[in-house]
């Protein structure tokens, strides 16, 4: 047990802390709406379309893509952003394009026009993200830093509710009742989000500073990727804390990501009602915001590690229940389950990461981070088809992903017991 500060949240910490409200709009629209949208568009018999099967495997591409391109260009942009006043501009740039493409793909007709926009949105946002977790060094300091990680996490699990409220009443009266044009729909949803990503992040780019940073020139694309070999170096031969950590993230991650993306293609392979699902999911993130606001409460007493180590236990008995999945109340269960230890789980990790690496070095460190957290998510959805195409059930499927929680339990308890190296970094 630790002993950690208690005071109220600064300026500059509740800005921070609205900016998850805002982009977490996005993310509950993206796991929920848009791939029914764009199978909307996508499947039928005319010219140019698809079957039901070319539509998921062509959206599973598009998730590929955006996991590949964000993992390769994570680390250079964070490495740019760490430069003396960069930051802000960089996250400013990747926001503008993120929202305006959000925009767009709420106005395109055609199914390609339509997944290019949201890949496009899609790496903007994730850069958005790297940008801003790196940014929790520059707003408060270390021992406040579990509490602020895991206050934006929960706020922005209840915040995203609003937007998505209306999203999904415009989206039932196209699909149950029948009293609104689907694109009029579309074009709602996409539009509210977007106003809601962009107005809520005013309060961050009105307060932030970048107070950490490598004060050098920017130097050439040859000498920033350079630079990231050079720390990937002093990572895997020296800083074996950071190493043990990012291993044991990108596998208990794994299983986080992979629940989160394939939420509602578990429910349909089991023939459950998708608007059902979709309710549940959204009552989901109430339980999100209060168990996050809860382990809030609890790291200002606990050590992070444990709290962690709690949250990948709770995970490991959800994949567990998910071998009886059968009815949607069972369900509706799971995702409450889930919700219970989603926000905490990444939250934790983010504050943990910030505390054992180099502050002014936090955007490079964070493209890293984020290179692990998309390569889990891919892996987990691999393991998932490969079940399913041996034969197995959806729940087997799920239920494989204890393997990832327990390796993930291990290595982050050998990565406590490290000491960290940041003598070479």
């Amino acid at each position: 047990m630790t002993n950690k500060k208690k005071s109220d949240l600064t300026k500059k910490e509740k800005a921070w802390i609205l900016y998850d409200v805002g982009n977490s709009a996005y993310t509950m629209l993206a796991c929920s709406l848009i791939p029914i949208w764009f199978k909307n568009l996508a499947i039928g018999n005319a010219a140019g379309q698809l079957s039901s099967d070319a539509a998921t495997g062509m959206w599973s591409l598009a998730t590929a893509i955006v996991t590949v391109v964000v993992a390769l260009i994570g680390p250079a942009l964070g490495a740019v952003a760490d430069r003396k006043g960069f930051k802000k501009p960089v996250f400013m740039t990747a926001l503008a394009i993120g929202i305006g493409c959000c925009v767009l793909n709420g106005f395109a007709n055609n199914w390609v026009v339509f997944i290019v926009l949201y890949v496009a949105t899609k790496i903007a946002y994730s850069s958005c993200n790297t940008f801003y977790d790196s940014m929790l060094n520059d707003v408060t300091t270390e021992e406040r830093m579990d509490e602020v990680s895991s206050y934006g996490y929960a706020w922005g699990y209840i915040g995203s509710c609003a937007p998505f409220l209306v999203a999904l009443i415009f989206y039932v009266l196209d699909y149950m009742a029948h009293k609104i044009d689907p694109t009029v729909a579309r074009i709602i949803g996409f539009l509210v989000t977007a106003a809601w990503w962009a107005l809520v992040t005013v309060p961050l780019l009105k307060n932030y500073e970048q107070i950490n940073y490598v004060d050098k020139e920017h130097g050439s694309v040859v000498a920033v990727f350079k630079q990231i070999f050079g720390t990937l170096k002093k990572i895997f031969v020296h800083d074996k804390k950071v190493l043990l950590f990012l291993l044991a993230f990108f596998l208990y991650i794994d299983g986080v990501g992979t629940i989160i993306d394939n939420c509602i293609n578990i429910g349909t392979d089991l023939g459950l009602d998708t608007v059902g699902q979709v309710v549940f999911l959204l009552a989901t993130q109430v339980v999100a915001w209060l168990f996050s606001l809860l382990f809030a409460k609890l790291s200002k007493k606990y050590d992070t590690v444990n709290l962690i180590s709690i949250c990948i236990l709770g995970y490991f008995c959800v994949c567990v229940y998910a071998l009886t999945l059968k009815e949607l109340w069972q369900f509706g269960i799971m995702a409450f389950g889930v919700g219970m230890f989603q926000g905490s789980i990444q939250s934790l990790s983010r504050s943990y990461y910030s505390k054992i690496i180099p502050a002014e070095n936090s955007g490079e460190y964070f493209g890293i981070y984020d290179i692990f957290s998309k390569g889990a998510s891919f892996l987990g959805s691999a393991v998932i088809a490969a079940v399913k195409f041996a034969g197995g059930t959806i729940n087997i499927a799920v239920g494989s992903l204890t393997v990832f929680f327990l390796l993930g339990f291990i290595f982050l308890r050998m990565a406590d017991k490290t000491k960290a190296r940041t003598d070479v970094i």
